[in-house]
C-alpha cells in the first residue's frame, strides 16, 4: 500500500497542506499548476475588479475547461492510436502474404531451373543419340 503524506504548498500566497498517497512530488506539481492558474488571472486587469468568489469561479471553469480539453486530446491520441494499430496490423498481413508469396516463387523458380537444367541434360543426350546414329549410316 502506498504511504499517505502531507505536503505543504503555497498556493496564491497561501500556504496549504496537501495530503494522499500521491508522492510529494506529484502534490508540489498540482499546487503548482493552480498556482499558474492564479498568477495567469492575476495578469487580467478586469480579474482584479471582480469579488473573490467571481475570481475562484473562474479559474475553477478555466482548470475544468482544461481537464476536459486533455481529456478530449487523449482520446483522440486513443483513436488515432487505434487505428494506427489495425494499420499495422493490416501491413503485417501483407507482408506475410508477400513472403508467402515470394516463397511460393522461389520454389517455382528452383523446380524450373531443375526442370531446365533436366532439359538440357535431354537436349545434349539426344543430340549426342543423333550425331551417332548419323555417323553409323
Amino acid at each position: 500500500m502506498n504511504k499517505y503524506h502531507d505536503t505543504e504548498v503555497i498556493i496564491n500566497n497561501k500556504r496549504y497542506t496537501l495530503s494522499g498517497y500521491e508522492s510529494e512530488e506529484y502534490l508540489q506539481k498540482v499546487a503548482s499548476y493552480i498556482n499558474s492558474k492564479h498568477n495567469e488571472f492575476r495578469n487580467r486587469d478586469a480579474y482584479k475588479f471582480l469579488d473573490s468568489e467571481l475570481r475562484n469561479i473562474l479559474i475553477q471553469i478555466n482548470i475544468a475547461d482544461d481537464y476536459y480539453k486533455a481529456k478530449d486530446k487523449i482520446k483522440e491520441i486513443e483513436a488515432d492510436n487505434e487505428s494506427r494499430g489495425k494499420e499495422i496490423f493490416d501491413l503485417k498481413h501483407e507482408l506475410i502474404s508477400a513472403q508467402t508469396k515470394l516463397d511460393s516463387a522461389q520454389k517455382e523458380i528452383e523446380e524450373l531451373k531443375k526442370e531446365l537444367n533436366e532439359t538440357q541434360k535431354k537436349v545434349v543426350r539426344l543430340e549426342t543419340e543423333l550425331n551417332e546414329a548419323e555417323r553409323n549410316r
